[in-house]
């Protein structure tokens, strides 16, 4: 059973930074690509960032790109999320994603808020 836990979330001001971490476990973790979504309240679920199973080849959406950054510690069955220069068009709740044998594979999410 493949389980993500997200953590690292909460509320920060603009221009502040965060740094979102994802822990997995239930799968061979290493050569799996990993992504990073999040969804704010009322929107569809979009894809932020994702990374290849080696971490050679980093994807992110046109509306992050130079703030966030996406890494990987294979050895520790983690991804993070790097957030800096962080917008209120930000807040959302952010969650770890990875493609399993044609399934999809979610963690429950950790609440970013971007407020003054």
């Amino acid at each position: 059973q493949v389980q993500f836990v997200e953590s690292g979330g909460g509320l920060v001001q603009p221009g502040g930074s965060l740094r979102l971490s994802c822990a997995a476990s239930g799968c061979y973790f290493i050569i799996y690509r990993m992504n990073w979504y999040r969804q704010a309240p009322g929107k569809e679920r979009e894809l932020v960032a994702s990374i290849s199973s080696a971490g050679g080849t980093r994807n992110y959406a046109d509306s992050v790109k130079g703030r966030f950054t996406i890494g990987r510690v294979n050895a520790k069955n983690t991804v993070y999320l790097q957030m800096n220069s962080l917008k209120p068009e930000d807040t959302a709740v952010y969650y770890c994603n990875t493609i399993k044998d044609g399934m999809n594979f979610w963690g429950n999410g950790t609440l970013v808020t971007v407020s003054s």
